[in-house]
């Protein structure tokens, strides 16, 4: 199924963003093919039980989560946690509500253009990805972040001015590319960047399951009010 397809090329994203290295791949990030994959998903049904399966049976892998692998149950339920392919808490309600309250939405991803489109396909579906006002990739811009180039390139393409763009990120590199543009960012960290510094953000969250378009409304009239 072509579904399946984009499930695999999401899985080897998400191993290739966090360098997860198996004891049987150490040499380069773990990549499950065509025909392995096609053998594991009629074996094992869920993203998180493919993955535990495959760890007990290979080795539990190191990764920019964990320098060695995990050890315990806790470390072990963290990495597959993060690993697991899934939209953030939030983030296709505020999409929605975005869209229909007539707001221009860009994605703007380091990654290359095919992974991004085969991962956003999968995780907010065909029809919201299709109805992005820009979508831009690594390979669209010559800097990647935090070089502001990919945020400055989407506001050209939006029309709209720098100023007026609120742009959500997860890591200190992402939020150093958006204020670089002149942009105000507030971020939603991860596990794996929880402990970065956020202090140029003008909010921090978990995660955006209780954050409505209309808290973000108020929260960028009081940047435009302060500034």
């Amino acid at each position: 199924m072509e579904s399946e397809h984009l499930h695999r090329q999401a899985y080897n994203d998400a191993f290739l963003h966090f360098n997860v290295r198996s004891p049987s791949s150490s040499s380069q990030p773990l990549n499950w093919d065509i025909q392995f994959y096609d053998q594991l998903q009629n074996q094992i049904g869920g993203g998180k039980p493919k993955m535990r399966w495959y760890f007990k049976e290979h080795g539990w892998p190191s990764s920019t989560l964990f320098d060695i692998p995990p050890a315990n149950d806790e470390e072990r339920a963290k990495l597959i946690d993060t690993l697991q392919v899934k939209p953030r808490p939030g983030v296709l309600r505020l999409m929605d509500e975005a869209k229909d309250a007539g707001k221009l939405l860009a994605v703007c991803s380091a990654a290359t253009k095919s992974s991004v489109i085969l991962c956003l396909e999968n995780l907010i579906g065909i029809e919201r990805f299709q109805s992005l006002d820009c979508f831009l990739a690594g390979d669209d811009v010559k800097e990647k972040k935090p070089d502001p180039s990919i945020y400055l390139t989407a506001s050209k393409k939006l029309g709209v001015s720098e100023k007026n763009c609120l742009v959500v990120e997860d890591s200190v590199i992402g939020l150093q590319a958006a204020t670089k543009a002149g942009m105000s960012c507030l971020v939603t960290y991860t596990s794996s960047t929880a402990d970065q510094d956020f202090k140029e953000a003008v909010a921090i969250y978990p995660d955006l399951s209780n954050i409505s378009l209309k808290d973000l409304e108020l929260l960028f009239q009081d940047i435009v009010a302060a500034k």
